[in-house]
Order: structure tokens, then C-alpha cells, then sequence
């Protein structure tokens, strides 16, 4: 019905024009206007004033603007950011609403996104949703990176050491759930440091570097090894 209204408004408004439109008239019209003018090409009825009211079967028409003027023409295809719309009596180009798309299959879903957006389910993004990954190839949101939740934050060290400074730092990590499919595909940060301010300052008599628990630490800090015991010899 709403096709029917349309194409009925368009011949009303050339009628305005020319008051003494008659059926054999539009005959005459459309043979002429056909032959002269390269607007009406795919026509099946055609005014060189508006151009294309309706259009042979399979084809669409479009309605271009320029300026103030407006005009319809026949079209195989639909041109960027419209799509085809077919109806019982005729076809039509209608715009794509969807921001930021350049053709879309139907009034909410986008085959391609404009220069600098991704595609991902039919809509367009600037950046790709949380958990996908850009693919600069096709333009397109893939599966990414998955990763774990972040652990606890470790122990504040420095220098493998849990005192002896004043600051030092803690790490957490998180690890790799699901692989992505490429190996082009970037992970997110599976580790992160912190600075942290270390418990003790000073170190005791007998506190063990963390490499190497045989290593003692004086107060002062300086490295010394912790004396054997030996039996001594039975005489």
C-alpha cells in the first residue's frame, strides 16, 4: 500500500505540471521521454521534469536529490548507503539508517561500514567490542585473546628481596583461556607491576634472599654464608 501511495504522489506532482495528463498522453510521454532523454532509461513511466515514476520489473527506483530538485531513477543495484526494498507493485531504494554503514541488507543490518569501522554483526564500531579483535584485512570484529581474571597481587619485592628498601614492586598476572585463531591477533596484558611499600625496611639476622634460601642477610645488609657444622673426629 505504502508502494502504491508513493508511486501515486509522484504522478500527481508531475500532473501539477501538466494539467492535461491523459492515459494516451502518458503513452505518448513515455515513448518520447524514453528516446530523449538517458534519465528515463529503465522506465516505465518517465517525465523529463521528475524523471522515473515507476520502473520496469527488477529494477529499483531511486530517487536522487540535487539541490532542491528531486528525480527518480531506475537502477539494477542501489547505491551506497541504500538497499533494495521490493514490493508487489514495484521496487524502491531505501537509505540505510544504521550509522556509519555504506550498504546494508536491510534497514538494521550493515554488510560493510564506512572507511575507519568495523563490522561486527551488522552494526559499525570505531573499536571492537570487549573480547573481540580488529581484522585489518576484512575490517571486520573476530574472535580474540580470551583471558582468566586477574590473580591476587604477589609479594612486594625488590632485587628478589622482601626488605632491605623502602619501595619496591608486586605483580598479578591472569592467564590465557582461549588462544586467538591468528597468531597476528595481540593478546591483552596477561601481567602487571605496581609500586609498593615494602613492610620492612630493614633486614633481620637471617633473612633469606629469595633466589637462594642458603644466602643469609645481616643487618646491615651485607651478604654472608651460614656456617657448616662438622663433626669432629672420633679419636
Amino acid at each position: 500500500m505504502q508502494f502504491r501511495l508513493f508511486s501515486l504522489a509522484l504522478i500527481v506532482l508531475n500532473c501539477v505540471d501538466h494539467s492535461h495528463c491523459q492515459p494516451h498522453h502518458w503513452k505518448r510521454s513515455k515513448r518520447a521521454s524514453n528516446a530523449a532523454s538517458p534519465i528515463c532509461r529503465g522506465c516505465a513511466f518517465c517525465s523529463n521534469d521528475n524523471g522515473c515514476l515507476t520502473c520496469q520489473p527488477r529494477l529499483f527506483l531511486f530517487l536522487r536529490r540535487e539541490g532542491m530538485r528531486q528525480y527518480g531513477e531506475c537502477l539494477h543495484a542501489c547505491p551506497p548507503g541504500f538497499y533494495g526494498l521490493r514490493g508487489p507493485d514495484f521496487s524502491i531504494c531505501s537509505r540505510c539508517r544504521l550509522e556509519n554503514c555504506e550498504f546494508c541488507f536491510s534497514k538494521d543490518f550493515c554488510t560493510k561500514c564506512r572507511a575507519g569501522q568495523y563490522l561486527h554483526r551488522g552494526r559499525c564500531f570505531e573499536e571492537c567490542p570487549a573480547g573481540l579483535a580488529p581484522l585489518e584485512d576484512s575490517m571486520e570484529c573476530g574472535d580474540g585473546c580470551e583471558v582468566g581474571p586477574w590473580s591476587d597481587w604477589g609479594t612486594c619485592t625488590r632485587r628478589n628481596r622482601t626488605c632491605g628498601f623502602k619501595w619496591g614492586l608486586e605483580t598479578r598476572t591472569r592467564p590465557i583461556v582461549k588462544k586467538p585463531p591468528r597468531d597476528s591477533i595481540p593478546c591483552p596484558t596477561i601481567a602487571e607491576s605496581r609500586r609498593c611499600r615494602m613492610p620492612k625496611r630493614h633486614c633481620r639476622k637471617g633473612k633469606c634472599d629469595l633466589r637462594n634460601p642458603k644466602l643469609t642477610w645481616k643487618t646491615n645488609g651485607a651478604r654472608t654464608r651460614p656456617l657448616r657444622s662438622t663433626a669432629s673426629p672420633t679419636g
